[in-house]
């Protein structure tokens, strides 16, 4: 598809100027060019969602329009006037707001202390405190933002401080809202809330852009879509007059898959057992709390929950990373929870791709041949106990690059050089390569594109198809449920129920928020 000129686009409010015009952006970092030619308006009192791979600029180009960046070349409108935006304030002065997707938020202070903080107006902060109680309960009503302007922010679930971040930005008069990846955070209702929020936002005149990589949520809520690659705009569209499979197909450059192909399980005898787990943390607060369940050769059992909720306490606890404080961790029938040794539980056919790839997958100073055999070093095919023999770490490497189609294919490029997507590919290759018979996944596709998802996704399928038992903890509800052939639910370190795939996604999404059949849920 062509890429649209801005200069010839039907403007979604009719005659009036845009609410925000980027005319011939331009952003180089070294020798990436993160924003090429960008021209895109976006339509007062409109939604406009914003997509693309990782790395194809999306980012970058709101972070010029907020002032985090200075474009190379050329300019921004706001209302039809050429404005200058150097920063974060010349921004807000131009009447745009930004939630970012990890909260900019002071926990110990109460909403209606971090609604004013910045915009104190003087040096007593009383006045200032009065003024904001009263817009906030203006902006309440107007838009359905209720929370308590004097509860402790770091009290409040995620879904409220979101609320909070909202009504910072409208406080200091925001016209044009930038959210980025609202609803990682959020549970199937409170993103169904968000949404609801947003168009009224949207209805009362304020202009909403998102940027996102969940193509259900672009066509759920959006009224148009801008497509980036490789950092530049490929098509602005109508959201009703496209599908979620032809802007994945924008954003790649060629057909992608959306549905998980997934036939029967046929599960087998119990691989791994978790018998009544807990663990405490270092102030003595149940991290984890009198967990049980299994998980059988060719299954994949899903942990579905808001991200903090002992999911990843619960991965570290099965991979030897912690000890537990009660219960047990049978691997086959072997206790291995009193190991605590990831490498012993390797030699037992564990495997882990850990939630944060960077962190604890990848060193990211080494090559990709170093990365690729961490926790496999000690491997004789690779060497004696004393040398590591370099032809073969590098072969290893490229066979795996080539199976699990990373790129570049250069196994000598440092790991922090490569996109999220290959980076993931890197540790998994590594992790799966050696034939586990448990293998613990965390957020197998944070941070990665709609391509790299597709082939991560049929490489786990494949596992489960050949008798591997998998577990597979995500905050994507809709991941959990493609690829799971039982879904656990966690909430405060408990496991709240087990359902079937096809559940309702409400139902899900009340267990991820705490409440059992019964159970009455509380008001939004």
């Amino acid at each position: 598809m062509d890429n649209p000129s801005v200069r010839h686009e039907k403007r979604p409010g009719g005659d009036a100027p845009p609410a925000v015009e980027l005319i011939g952006i331009d952003k180089r970092f070294g020798p990436v060019h993160a924003n090429r030619n960008v021209s895109l308006a976006i339509g007062k009192g409109s939604i406009h969602g914003i997509i693309g791979e990782n790395g194809a600029g999306k980012s970058t180009l709101m972070s010029i329009l907020f002032g985090f960046y200075a474009a190379d070349a050329g300019e921004i409108r706001v209302n039809g006037r050429k404005v200058d935006i150097k920063s974060s304030g010349d921004a807000i002065a131009q009447g745009i707001g930004m939630v970012h997707q990890h909260f900019m938020l002071v926990e110990p202070f109460s909403v209606l202390e971090n609604v004013v903080l910045g915009a104190e107006g003087g040096a007593l902060i009383g006045p200032a405190l009065g003024r904001a109680r009263s817009v906030l309960e203006r902006l309440a009503r107007d838009y359905e933002l209720d929370v308590d302007p004097d509860a402790i922010v770091g009290t409040l679930p995620v879904g409220l401080q979101q609320r909070v971040e909202i009504l910072k930005a409208l406080f200091k008069g925001a016209d044009v809202l930038i959210l980025d990846e609202p609803t990682g955070v959020l549970t199937p209702n409170e993103a169904d809330h968000l949404f609801h929020i947003l168009r009224g936002l949207r209805d009362q005149g304020k202009t909403v852009i998102i940027i996102t990589h969940k193509l259900n949520e672009i066509m759920a809520v959006t009224d148009r879509v801008s497509v980036m690659r490789r950092g530049e705009l490929v098509a602005t569209v109508d959201t009703k007059d496209t599908s979620a499979a032809a802007l994945a197909e924008l954003m790649v450059g060629r057909s992608v898959l959306l549905e998980v192909e997934k036939g029967e399980g046929h599960p087998g005898a119990t691989v791994l057992a978790v018998d009544h787990l807990t663990w405490h943390d270092g102030k003595g607060v149940a991290r984890v709390r009198d967990v049980s369940f299994t998980v059988r050769a060719g299954e994949i059992v899903g942990i579905a929950g808001v991200s903090g909720n002992g999911q990843s306490e619960l991965l570290d606890l099965i991979a030897g990373l912690k000890r537990p404080s009660q219960g047990q961790i049978l691997l086959d029938g072997q206790e291995i929870g009193h190991l605590a040794d990831p490498a012993r539980l390797r030699e037992l056919g564990v495997a882990h791709v850990p939630e944060d790839r960077q962190a604890r997958g990848l060193i990211m100073t080494f090559e990709e041949c170093e990365s690729a055999i961490l926790g496999w070093h000690n491997d004789p095919a690779l060497g004696s106990s004393l040398w590591l023999d370099r032809e073969r770490v590098q072969n290893r490497a490229k066979a795996d690059m080539q199976a699990f189609d990373v790129r570049p294919q250069d196994c000598h490029l440092k790991s922090a050089k490569f996109s999220g997507g290959n980076q993931q590919k890197i540790v998994l290759a590594r992790e799966i390569g050696r034939d586990p018979k448990l293998l613990i996944v965390g957020q197998p596709t944070r941070g990665v594109d709609v391509g790299a998802i597709e082939f991560i996704h049929r490489r786990l399928i494949e596992l489960r198809d050949q008798g591997k038992a998998i577990l597979l903890v995500s905050v994507e509800l809709d991941e959990i449920r493609s690829l799971s052939d039982r879904i656990l639910v966690m909430f405060a370190g408990e496991i709240m129920g087990e359902r079937a795939p096809e559940t309702d996604e409400r139902e899900l999404g009340l267990l991820m928020a705490g409440v059992r059949p019964g159970d009455k849920p509380e008001a939004a």
